[in-house]
């Protein structure tokens, strides 16, 4: 019942929520373009390199399942920090990007599997795991915080 009212409320959300209109400027048009082109042939995957060129142009949120002791060694600076344990219950945080692409990272990419999984039958519309977690984005040389 719980979770039904959960969808509901986020549907409404959804169906409430402006899209981004790129239709007046060229320049954006290209931009998002080249952007999904990178996600239009990706099932449910973006290698390190994309998820680092969609998180720095803010065409993408990442969203870190692990656990608080893994994120407070090491972890992507502007990520969104959700343990998977604790989705569910924080699903409020997300609404804003039920219709933006959302990267899910955990430390290999078992949880953040997990995490899209549980995304994507709440209807957030573009859910992609990032492949080989933290720990490709580090082999990838791409940056973390402390």
């Amino acid at each position: 019942m719980m979770n039904k009212l959960i969808v509901g409320i986020l549907s409404l959300v959804a169906a409430t929520a402006q899209a981004q209109n790129t239709s007046n400027n060229p320049v954006l048009a290209l931009n998002q373009q080249q952007n999904d082109s990178i996600l239009e042939n990706k099932t449910d995957s973006v290698s390190p390199q994309e998820a680092a060129t969609l998180f720095s142009e803010k065409k993408a949120v990442i969203v870190d399942v692990r656990e608080d002791d893994e994120w407070n060694q090491q972890h992507i600076p502007g990520a969104i920090h959700i343990p998977l344990g604790q989705l569910l219950g924080r699903l409020t945080e997300l609404e804003q990007y039920k219709n933006t692409p959302i990267i899910t990272q955990c430390q290999k990419g078992g949880r953040s599997q997990q995490a899209l999984t549980v995304l994507k039958s709440l209807k957030f519309s573009k859910v992609y795991n990032l492949e080989g977690g933290i720990d490709a984005w580090n082999k990838a040389g791409l940056k973390t915080s402390q």
